[in-house]
């Protein structure tokens, strides 16, 4: 009975990391496809920063959810890493786990680690420096400051590197997340073998995507 409560327990966990996983991934490409725009149309980029940045809905609802998203998405993968590292009786060293399976399936915590990385990063380049725009220096609202503020940060090398890095990393976290999500969740029929693909083709596209952000800015500006 106790065996059987610990496995439903873990099974649950794992759903649930799953849900947050996916719930991420959306807003992830909600986040791609405003930052393209900045490629394209530096007024449209404008336009839709400041709405995102000052709808009370994105402000106060969404955004808190988004922050609790991350926290929860991270922490239990650390803990599922943590119980699954505790019940394999075999290292991966001794029982050849690379013959298995992926190095992306056998490093999550080590892809997911630097991810979390970069979102902190992420955070402290774009999220700080707004907050402090609005609500510490009380600034008045500019509508067209985003673009700038945008290209400034890849203006560094340095920084610019890091970023496409961390993508890189986000492309092989996702290849093997988006599809062990599903298997969580226990999605497995005819839509499968469609849903595999629709999975690594977003692994691809948004994350080289993004590396391809970086690059244009750095390069044209």
């Amino acid at each position: 009975m106790a065996k059987s409560a610990l496995l439903k327990s873990s099974i649950a966990k794992k759903v649930a990391m799953a849900l947050s996983g996916l719930f991420l991934m959306l807003f992830l490409a909600q986040h791609f496809f405003i930052n393209m725009t900045s490629v394209f149309n530096s007024d449209t980029f404008n336009s839709i920063s400041h709405f995102m940045g000052n709808n009370p809905l994105v402000q106060y609802v969404i955004q808190p959810i988004l922050v609790l998203g991350v926290i929860f998405h991270f922490t239990m993968g650390i803990v599922l890493e943590f119980k699954n590292n505790s019940a394999r009786p075999i290292s991966y060293a001794k029982n050849n786990g690379a013959a298995n399976s992926s190095w992306a399936s056998r490093n999550m915590i080590i892809s997911g680690a630097v991810v979390l990385a970069f979102i902190l990063l992420h955070f402290y380049d774009f999220w700080i420096p707004e907050m402090v725009y609005k609500y510490v220096d009380v600034n008045p609202l500019n509508e067209t400051r985003y673009f700038s503020e945008l290209v400034h940060k890849f203006e560094s090398p340095v920084r610019t590197a890091i970023y496409c890095v961390s993508f890189l990393l986000l492309s092989l976290h996702l290849w093997h997340g988006f599809n062990s999500s599903f298997q969580s969740v226990g999605f497995n029929n005819k839509y499968s073998r469609s849903l595999h693909k629709l999975g690594y083709t977003f692994a691809i596209v948004v994350p080289f995507g993004f590396i391809f952000i970086a690059l244009f800015h750095h390069f044209n500006h």
